[in-house]
């Protein structure tokens, strides 16, 4: 084994911490948008898109601005994301570190914005929290995805639980990376039951938890990259 080696090894472990820590406040938030912003996803944009097609109809109430702003604010985050770090290098580095640090002071900032005047369902306050959400959640993705970490994008879950199962020794695979794709299923869940959590206590505690925790989560991430 080479002396480069075992600094990659590090590296991809760090790398790995790191994106699974981050799906879980993307559990967060994607709580708070369900519950605080008139069943919205800002992260998840499966059921982001699921949602506006059956609020289309005009089947069971569900909301179709509230989805069409974030499906369009995701988008232009993960077009922002992918023009900032279309020159890097795959991996962490100090844009990286910036776009994800970018994500948490949006999510962070929006907790004196609800203090401040709370968004009721349907408003154009409510969009614009809406919107902002939906930029911070694609940017996070474009960059996690330049990060490129095996079965972690921070934002999804369903294509890592098709590999757990598909993969998985009752399948008749030899269940490769089921570690790191049932932590990143498992931090989802728990970080969805703390979004849940907060947004009954507080909608603006809800914001700035999971703020502090993405800006705290990177630069624990750069740190030790930095260390190496």
């Amino acid at each position: 084994m080479s002396q480069e080696q075992p600094r990659v090894m590090r590296a991809d472990r760090i790398n790995l911490i790191t994106m699974v820590a981050l799906t879980m406040t993307t559990g967060i938030i994607d709580a708070i948008g369900y519950l605080g912003l008139d069943r919205v996803f800002t992260a998840n944009m499966t059921g982001n898109v699921v949602i506006l097609a059956i609020g289309s109809t005009g089947t069971d109430g569900l909301p179709v601005a509230g989805p069409l702003v974030a499906l369009v604010a995701y988008v232009l985050g993960a077009l922002i994301g992918g023009r900032v770090l279309r020159r890097t290098d795959t991996g962490w580095h100090r844009t990286t570190t910036l776009s994800f640090l970018a994500t948490g002071f949006f999510v962070l900032l929006l907790a004196p914005a609800v203090m401040w005047r709370t968004p009721v369902y349907g408003t154009p306050w409510a969009l614009s929290i809406t919107g902002v959400l939906g930029i911070a959640m694609g940017l996070q993705a474009a960059t996690a995805r330049r990060v490129s970490v095996k079965d972690v994008t921070t934002v999804v879950v369903t294509s890592t639980l098709t590999g757990l199962a598909a993969d998985s020794y009752l399948a008749g695979g030899t269940s490769p990376r089921w570690v790191r794709r049932l932590a990143a299923v498992v931090a989802l869940v728990v970080g969805a039951a703390i979004g849940a959590v907060l947004v009954r206590i507080s909608l603006p505690l809800g914001f700035a938890v999971a703020g502090m925790l993405i800006i705290a989560i990177v630069t624990v991430g750069a740190l030790a990259h930095h260390k190496q």
